[in-house]
């Protein structure tokens, strides 16, 4: 698995345990646990705790574009883990930085996350709304594409060129 996959994952699993728990445990603490337990040694543990720092920076406008963009899924009706997809998706796709996380990345990383983790329709769900917020921000159909010199991720199709 890939290191940002898995550190995805990680803070996929954490916020899911912190929502469990009603938001009311220390999410650092949480994260530094499934760190060290199922992401040791990683090689960027940096990239961990900002995805992590934005996701709850920006928490109260990430729910509230989940319930724009889904306006018949109140957010206490869908499944905690696409909610959380969502949230680390969303932050990627709203506020990170285009260079280190291409929009394409990020919306491709949460639709495999909701392919792993969530159920049979959630990448589809996790598709459209990842989709309806970046035709907002960018106003096309499909991602720029990613400049492989700049950025440390690239999809498949980046490295063949295709």
């Amino acid at each position: 698995m890939a290191t940002r996959h898995l550190i995805r994952s990680t803070i996929l699993q954490s916020l899911y345990e912190w929502d469990f728990y009603g938001q009311k445990t220390d999410i650092t603490e949480i994260l530094q646990r499934n760190l060290d337990e199922f992401a040791p040694g990683i090689d960027e543990p940096e990239f961990a705790w900002k995805i992590l720092k934005g996701v709850i920076e920006h928490l109260a406008e990430i729910d509230a574009t989940i319930v724009r963009v889904a306006p018949e899924w109140p957010l206490s009706k869908i499944a905690p883990i696409d909610r959380n997809i969502l949230r680390i998706g969303l932050y990627e796709l709203q506020w990170a930085d285009p260079n280190e996380v291409p929009p394409k990345v990020a919306i491709n990383e949460s639709i495999e996350m909701a392919k792993s983790y969530g159920g049979p329709n959630s990448p589809r769900f996790i598709n459209g709304v990842m989709g309806t917020v970046f035709r907002e921000k960018y106003g096309t159909e499909a991602p720029p594409a990613a400049q492989p010199k700049s950025s440390p991720e690239t999809t498949p199709s980046d490295s063949t060129g295709s």
